[in-house]
């Protein structure tokens, strides 16, 4: 018999756990109910079988008489991962176990491969981010996974909506690469006959919104960087990013701190969590501390990018930092902080003020030759967020870009090129403008404890299976 087209569903687990919390042992409620979802536990004792239906809420169980049930023997044969619909009156066993008991039921759709049960789930991790389909039957973690960031994208949609921001969609094809320092992936346009790019970061297309007068503008945007794995990386990820005008990168801290906080709240019940196995303090304010002095803390001289090249790559050779001969001294400062500093920050820190020569887009520091207002937010080792005072004058963009695509030249294919249409936007003005990106990934990773972030993500990029 085929299965059917649809099935009525009149509860879900959990509302069946809701609606019948109070009920003693041995009660027969008279309500009948239908219920559907996966078979993922079973055992027949005689002429009584019981089973473990689970459905996206929640799990309940099955009570099967064999003098009530139709086709009893069937129904005892279920496969782990079979969908079947129950309809039955709702019950508590002698023990108190809440349960439907079977008067009628159906095969929805019959599982053809062995199916994990909840007690032992999906053993290979590898396996676990291929079959995520059988991951979140197997696996409460992955499943409160998945939901919790569903819930971090969707509370912060109503935070900023509630701040005066507006969610806008930019194009995922740019015509050059830009936005940010990363190698694109490329594609092609056959009827434009036109080399495209995938977007690295939305960037230039909210700054020109803000152009067009929309004074505070955020899109949660699909980004690609055709970049290597690891635990911090998968080519594809999700970055918030927003921009308010006759604002500043001061103003981007209070948004990050207070919108970070509200979603541990929101998520986690406290902003007292425990990341890796270490405690994790999330209550503000947030430390906020020069790059140049957090590389004093750490390696105990000062250096900045004043200080004579050749003492900052000794400085580098004295940490075990490698150099490049191209790299002047605020790629060697960035690179000394990045390699003795970022991964000791635990508890959240606005790491401030950048060199101009590593931040293409950030408006000069008003009181700091060669540096910029920039910061990176650092929580549990990590960049969570990056924030500019955003660079307005299209003079200086127009420089800034050129020395980028000076060095794309030199072979360095996650430098910038000249986007000569957003020079044009600026040239119709910019107002001060703060700018802000959050990785969604590493904030979920955050809230949820995961160390990799394959972990929030429901289908990471994986290296091609054996025989593919």
């Amino acid at each position: 018999m085929s299965p059917p087209y649809r099935y009525e569903v009149t509860r879900s687990a959990a509302s069946l756990h809701d609606e019948f919390a109070s009920l003693e042992p041995g009660v027969e409620t008279g309500t009948t109910v239908s219920v559907a979802g996966r078979i993922m536990l079973r055992r027949a004792q005689g002429k009584l079988a019981f089973a473990t239906l689970a459905d996206s809420t929640g799990r309940v169980q099955l009570f099967a008489p064999a003098a009530t049930t139709p086709r009893f023997d069937e129904f005892c044969a279920l496969s782990i991962g079979d969908w079947v619909g129950v309809a039955g009156e709702v019950m508590t066993t002698r023990r108190g176990e809440l349960s439907v008991q079977v008067a009628d039921w159906v095969v929805l759709a019959a599982t053809r491969r062995s199916f994990p049960d909840k007690w032992h789930g999906l053993a290979d991790v590898d396996t676990r981010y291929r079959q995520r389909y059988v991951d979140l039957w197997a696996s409460d973690d992955a499943r409160a996974t998945a939901l919790a960031r569903s819930r971090t994208v969707s509370l912060t949609r109503r935070w900023l909506e509630g701040r005066g921001f507006v969610e806008v969609e930019t194009p995922v094809f740019h015509p050059i690469p830009g936005g940010a320092t990363a190698r694109p992936f490329t594609t092609h346009h056959d009827a434009l006959d036109l080399d495209l790019y995938l977007r690295v970061a939305p960037e230039l297309f909210l700054k020109r919104l803000v152009v067009g007068g929309m004074e505070r503008v955020f899109e949660i945007a699909r980004v690609f960087r055709n970049e290597g794995l690891s635990t911090r990386h998968n080519p594809e990820f999700t970055m918030l990013e927003l921009y308010q005008a006759y604002a500043d990168y001061t103003d981007m801290m209070t948004v990050v701190e207070e919108l970070v906080v509200h979603l541990a709240k929101e998520v986690c019940g406290t902003t007292e969590l425990v990341y890796d196995g270490r405690p994790l303090d999330l209550a503000p304010p947030w430390r906020r501390s020069t790059m140049v002095d957090l590389i004093e803390e750490h390696i105990g001289a000062r250096v900045g990018v004043a200080t004579p090249i050749d003492e900052l790559r000794k400085a580098c050779a004295d940490h075990g930092v490698p150099v490049d001969e191209a790299w002047g001294p605020g790629k060697l400062v960035l690179e000394l902080y990045e390699k003795t500093v970022e991964a000791n920050l635990w508890g959240p820190v606005f790491v401030c003020d950048y060199p101009q020569e590593v931040s293409p887009l950030a408006r000069d520091h008003r009181d700091q030759p060669g540096m910029v207002e920039r910061f990176e937010v650092i929580v549990a080792g990590r960049e969570l967020g990056n924030a500019f005072s955003e660079l307005t004058d299209p003079d200086e963009q127009r420089r800034r870009f050129e020395a980028q695509a000076a060095l794309r030249g030199s072979g360095d294919d996650e430098a910038m090129t000249v986007d000569a249409d957003y020079l044009r936007a600026l040239e119709y003005g910019l107002p001060p403008t703060g700018g802000l990106g959050i990785g969604i990934d590493r904030l979920v990773m955050l809230l949820t404890g995961a160390t990799a972030i394959r972990d929030v993500i429901l289908f990471p990029t994986l290296r091609p299976e054996p025989g593919e």
